[in-house]
């Protein structure tokens, strides 16, 4: 493990040069620093410029780096965070999480989710909102990038999978499964398990892109086409009710 990885005593949550005191929990990956609006402005600086470094210079950039990028001490982005490993996590929960990164705007795929909840015809509204979530899922190559640089450390950094392999899909992307609640208490679908639901429309609609991405390679917009209408018809088939 990089000395970066783990903070120096003095730096740790908890040790002399901390101003937050004591930490209140053992795990690195929940923050229990600093509060309020002036360290929450911290806290968007820190990563955003983690986000910025990572990408750029991999897993092995220097917290020293990432502090001065931020404008803040190394001793403030561990008060934050703990350790690299946290922040990291943070950065990839951050952007999955960014209306940024989900395509935002009233033909994004947070709006073609929120009027999928509306729905009358079903079927359209799962294309239209199918086409939404695929085009930004292949447009975003900054957080395609992430993705490969999570894979990349993962054979050393298990616990940088957490951001995904400890949410799940319900919680990842709430739009998704907020739609999909919503159509199963109109009685237009019916759906026994959310999680699985939620996860099974992931799987025929944007993982193929996310595999075929990591790859370095593309599905081309025919093919893309195909496979959603394909994945929408397979999933009402499973998941609409008769009337």
């Amino acid at each position: 493990m990089t000395p970066d990885t783990a903070p120096h005593a003095a730096d740790r949550p908890g040790g002399p040069n901390s101003p937050s005191g004591p930490s209140s929990s053992s795990d690195p990956s929940i923050p229990t620093g600093p509060s309020g609006p002036r360290a929450e402005r911290k806290r968007r600086a820190i990563v955003t410029a983690a986000r910025t470094l990572f990408l750029r210079e991999g897993f092995g950039v220097g917290m020293d780096a990432i502090a001065a990028a931020a404008g803040v001490s190394k001793v403030t982005v561990y008060n934050h965070f703990g350790s690299k490993e946290a922040l990291f996590t943070a950065v990839i929960t951050g952007a999955l999480d960014d209306p940024a990164h989900q395509g935002g705007g009233s033909d994004g795929p947070s709006a073609a989710l929120a009027r999928l909840a509306e729905a009358e015809d079903l079927r359209a509204a799962f294309l239209d909102a199918a086409r939404a979530w695929v085009h930004a899922v292949r447009d975003d190559r900054e957080v395609a990038a992430l993705r490969t640089l999570v894979a990349a450390e993962l054979h050393r950094f298990p616990e940088l999978g957490r951001a995904w392999q400890d949410d799940s899909p319900t919680g990842h992307h709430p739009a998704v499964a907020g739609a999909l609640r919503a159509l199963a208490e109109r009685g237009l679908l019916d759906i026994p398990d959310l999680e699985v639901a939620t996860l099974q429309l992931y799987a025929l609609l944007v993982h193929p892109h996310m595999v075929f991405g990591h790859y370095g390679a593309a599905i081309d917009d025919d093919l893309t086409e195909r496979l959603l209408i394909g994945g929408v018809d397979m999933f009402l088939g499973r998941y609409a009710t008769a009337g």
